[in-house]
C-alpha cells in the first residue's frame, strides 16, 4: 500500500506506508520602506547604505535553504524622454557580510565587498543560505551605488529596488 499526503507527489515504495511531510512555517523578507539616495551631479556617482534587509525562516525543516534576490526598475523624473530616465544598469549593489544571524546554517553574501558590487541590469543574488535547518534569521545592510548619466537633467528620480526570497 502507498499513501501520499494531500498536495504531495505520490511516493513509490515496494511495501509499507510512506508519508511525506510538508515543512511548517514561512519564509519572508523585510526591507526598508523607502530610501533617499541624496543628490549627485550628472556624470558623478553617489553611494548609500539602504538600511537593514532581513530574511526570516520559520520553516521546520532539516534542510531549509533559500536565496534572496535583488532587482531594480529604471528610475525616472516627470516629463519623459531619455534625459529624464536613469537605467537600472546605472545602479550597482553589494550586500556586504551578514550583520546578524540566528539559527544554524551557512550564509553566503552575494557581494561580500564593494569590489564585488554588481550592476542591477539583471536580478542578482543578494544573499543565500546554502545549508542548515529552518528557524533562523539573516540580516545585512546593502549598499547602492548610482552613476548618474552625464546627460541626466535635474529632478527627483524615483524607482523601485526589490528584494525577494525563495
Amino acid at each position: 500500500m502507498v499513501t501520499a499526503l494531500p498536495g504531495a507527489a505520490a511516493p513509490v515504495t515496494s511495501h509499507g506506508v510512506v508519508r511525506v511531510a510538508q515543512p511548517v512555517g514561512t519564509l519572508s523578507i523585510t526591507v526598508p520602506a523607502a530610501v533617499d539616495l541624496g543628490a549627485a551631479f550628472p556624470g558623478s556617482s553617489i553611494s548609500r547604505q539602504v538600511g537593514e534587509v532581513r530574511v526570516s525562516d520559520t520553516r521546520v525543516s532539516l534542510n531549509a535553504v533559500w536565496t534572496a534576490t535583488v532587482s531594480a526598475s529604471d528610475f525616472t523624473t516627470p516629463g519623459g524622454g531619455a534625459a529624464r530616465q536613469i537605467s537600472r544598469s546605472q545602479f550597482s549593489y553589494w550586500s556586504g557580510q551578514a550583520t546578524s544571524t540566528t539559527g544554524i546554517g551557512t550564509r553566503v553574501p552575494g557581494q561580500a565587498t564593494s569590489a564585488q558590487a554588481q550592476t542591477l541590469s539583471v536580478p542578482r543574488t543578494a544573499f543565500a543560505k546554502t545549508s542548515g535547518s529552518g528557524i533562523n534569521t539573516t540580516a545585512w545592510q546593502p549598499t547602492l551605488i548610482l552613476t548618474v548619466p552625464a546627460a541626466a537633467v535635474g529632478g527627483t528620480y524615483t524607482g523601485t529596488v526589490t528584494h525577494s526570497v525563495a
